[in-house]
């Protein structure tokens, strides 16, 4: 009898991977991380292992190498086809290989080969990257390790080079044969509040009395299944910086590696407003494949993301302003529109919207997003409302670039506000949609809420356009600064600004200074923003601030294999070498030339199992290259000279499915209250008409906890009709009882109040004062404004 020993596939095969162990290195804004997957060949014969693993959109990889038995070998960047060329000529060769890759239809998926690892073998592979945390809207930074590599949808038409049919073993998550560790350490010149992550994690330590630098490190035992979220506060985040660091030695000046470098960081302070009276065209392009079935989140009891997509439609649709345009559109391997075309909003047009809403299901198959896409470019604009696209997936599809490419034709006509809903949405997707049309994008992760996210959305589109956006430098004689950011024309209010230039010409003496401006026109008044700066870059090993920017410029002319223009491939290729960058035409290549043990044969091809997913049915696809290597039929054992291919792919959801909807419109019971009001919450918005006013009725009691006969009993007729009753007292309610989601509600509150203003007029605070009698409310009357 055979007898197996450690980690297992299915198969009883071990498997190759051990561990992963993640290093964070946060200043400020930027994070460089250092990610390092340890490899063991338990096996009597060689085999080549295959790791596929997500990466943000905005991370710039800089450095690969491996270590083997004691040896560090560095990989070096090289043209895509020719380093595969050279692994697998390696590889043929007897020499152990090494190969790191971006996914050629996405820039969130990389895969890691490793080559001819010899039976007894110990093998660890680092790569290094840098990215820019984004600011969220309490003021935290955002960093996130990606964890899980969701399915990507395979359509017809899809790259054959991405290979995303295999399917893996599924084992409980508990089981799964590889951990995860992490240490991130926090620096900051402003101070470190506090640490918060959706992960357990050792206490945070900080490393001085000023509390401008600290350490975090995550609990043992995290099991892919979900990403490492951190948030970080710091002190002060809104003050304007420049950063410049010093060029790369022995590089020539005019390159971008052989002039200094300056990273500028601006918060504009932009008032807010009173939406904006100027109207538009609103199309929601709503996920409604399987996947959407899934519950928001792994933690907890989460809310299926196709109930809270109902429910942020809802609030959408009722928050939209008198006499725009709009439309819902679903997609799935097919796609279905509400109206033939964008209907003006109306009370019957809301109505029939709302009807459809109630019945939308998650039963369009895959994830097809571009021909719904082409088809909304397709129609005719409506003169006076720009077209303004909310679209919301879980981004598991695999033409990303073909779908930038598509919103990047057409961004003269519109804006594009994009939503990565649940854990391992493509960021690529996400991010890639948003940057190509000047609109905003944002992920909804843990428990985070679509609805509030997207209602925030809503109300930075309705805000009145920033204009007139330009950036000037003041620098010495003799120096100049070229932008490598793409122009900004758009800037929002809370959005943060980070800009990257090179400076040519002759650096100044010591303690000069520089100063770098923005302008913008808001409703007619200029605004401007200042930095002032020493002249003095600072070197930095890893040339941090030169790669992003490198990235920066990568984004806008990188738009993979099939998509990027021919007149910008050169260029991509080029900028890609020189800065060190990944890219979809580049690829990091180590070879062992010590190890000479000849392979014979082809590769079998065996697969890494994945978490077991609670509620999840669709079987999960992984990447593999075709073409590589053949498999050997699986009743077919390897001989001792044969190395076996290992298919690892990071990955790992499990969730706790609950049908709990806080929609109480939804057909599920609520089977565990999570406070009064919320079930209320959306039945009241429900309920509310087109201009901002609700009827006075048993719906409306129902909510409100009385009788439609006490209702009408304390209605002042004498002072307002029974609408305009009936309007205060759901104001009332909603302020006294879903504050806490004042966010999701505040723009259809203020339809309601600009309706009161015209119907009640001067009596208003009469029957302000008797709606808050009558309902026992705490609510200051202030809140009407009078």
């Amino acid at each position: 009898m055979v007898h197996f020993y450690g980690l297992l596939t299915l198969q009883r095969e071990p498997v190759p991977l051990k561990s992963i162990s993640v290093s964070v290195s946060i200043y400020e804004f930027v994070a460089d991380v250092s990610a390092t997957l340890n490899y063991e060949n338990a096996e009597k014969v060689p085999l080549e292992a295959v790791f596929l693993f997500p990466m943000d959109e905005d991370s710039a990889v800089y450095s690969f190498e491996a270590l083997v038995d004691g040896k560090k070998i560095v990989a070096e960047l090289q043209d895509k086809m020719k380093a595969r060329t050279n692994y697998e000529k390696a590889i043929s060769q007897g020499h152990q290989a090494f190969l790191l890759e971006e996914d050629s239809s996405s820039r969130d998926i990389f895969s890691c080969n490793v080559g001819n690892l010899q039976p007894g073998s110990k093998a660890s592979v680092t790569l290094k990257y840098v990215q820019e945390l984004p600011l969220e809207t309490d003021g935290a930074l955002r960093f996130v390790l990606p964890a899980v590599l969701n399915p990507r949808y395979q359509f017809s038409g899809s790259s054959k080079d991405s290979c995303l049919n295999v399917k893996t073993p599924i084992v409980p998550v508990e089981d799964l044969p590889y951990t995860l560790s992490m240490v991130a350490t926090i620096d900051s010149k402003h101070g470190i509040e506090k640490v918060q992550s959706n992960c357990p994690l050792s206490p945070t330590e900080y490393l001085g009395e000023d509390k401008a630098s600290a350490q975090v490190s995550l609990a043992a035992g995290h099991k892919f299944d979900r990403d490492v979220e951190l948030l970080i506060y710091y002190s002060e985040v809104h003050t304007p910086s420049v950063v410049l660091e010093m060029e790369m030695p022995k590089m020539k000046p005019g390159r971008l590696m052989g002039d200094p470098s300056a990273m500028v960081s601006f918060y504009p302070n932009i008032p807010e407003d009173q939406p904006s009276n100027t109207c538009g065209e609103f199309v929601f392009l709503m996920d409604r494949s399987g996947s959407m079935q899934s519950p928001m989140s792994s933690q907890d009891t989460s809310q299926l993301r196709i109930q809270a997509a109902k429910e942020t439609l809802i609030l959408l649709l009722k928050s939209l302003p008198m006499g725009c345009y709009f439309n819902i559109y679903g997609f799935g391997s097919s796609y279905e529109a509400y109206f033939p075309k964008s209907v003006k909003y109306t009370q019957q047009t809301m109505e029939e919207a709302l009807g459809r809403v109630k019945l939308m299901q998650a039963d369009l198959g895959g994830t097809e997003i571009l021909a719904p896409l082409q088809n909304i470019y397709r129609g005719p604009s409506i003169p006076g409302h720009p077209l303004q696209l909310f679209v919301f997936t879980d981004g598991e599809v695999t033409d990303t670039f073909s779908v930038i490419k598509e919103v990047r034709i057409n961004r003269q006509k519109h804006r594009c506000f994009s939503f990565g809903i649940g854990e391992g949405a493509s960021t690529s997707l996400i991010k890639g949609i948003a940057r190509a049309s000047g609109g905003t994008s944002e992920f909804i992760t843990g428990k985070d809420r679509m609805q509030s996210k997207a209602l925030r959305t809503l109300k930075r589109s309705l805000q009145p356009v920033v204009e007139d956006v330009s950036l000037s430098w003041h620098l010495p004689p003799g120096l100049s600064a070229k932008m490598l950011s793409p122009e900004q024309t758009v800037i929002f209010r809370g959005q943060r600004l980070i800009i990257y230039a090179q400076l040519t010409g002759r650096m100044p003496a010591a303690e000069t200074t520089g100063k770098v401006c923005l302008k913008y026109t808001l409703q007619g008044k200029t605004f401007e923003d200042k930095a002032t700066f020493l002249l003095q870059p600072k070197p930095d090993v890893n040339f941090t601030i030169h790669r992003l920017a490198a990235k920066s410029l990568l984004q806008t002319k990188d738009m993979g294999l099939r998509e990027t223009p021919a007149s910008d491939k050169k260029d991509a290729l080029n900028l890609s070498l020189e800065s060190g960058v990944i890219s979809s035409f580049t690829a990091f290549i180590a070879i062992n030339k010590e190890l000479n043990k000849p392979v014979q044969g082809p590769l079998a091809h065996r697969d890494i199992p994945r978490p077991m997913l609670l509620g999840a049915s669709t079987p999960l696809k992984i990447r593999c290259r075709s073409g590589f290597r053949k498999a050997l039929p699986s009743d077919r054992p390897p001989s001792a000279s044969q190395p076996i291919r290992r298919v690892m792919c990071c990955e790992a959801v499990s969730f706790q499915v609950d049908n709990y909807s806080l929609c109480g419109l939804i057909n599920h019971k609520d089977r565990h209250s999570p406070g009064f009001g919320e079930n209320h919450l959306v039945q009241l918005i429900y309920h509310q008409n087109a201009n901002g006013s609700w009827d006075l009725n048993e719906d409306l009691a129902k909510v409100l906890g009385v009788s439609l006969e006490e209702i009408t009993a304390a209605h002042p007729a004498e002072l307002v009709d029974s609408s305009g009753w009936a309007t205060i007292l759901a104001v009332i309610w909603l302020h006294g009882n879903g504050k806490d989601l004042k966010c999701e509600w505040e723009l259809l509150e203020r339809k309601a109040m600009a309706w009161m203003r015209v119907h009640a007029g001067s009596t208003m605070p009469l029957v302000v004062k008797a709606a808050i009698t009558f309902l026992k409310s705490s609510v200051d009357p202030a809140i009407f404004a009078f």
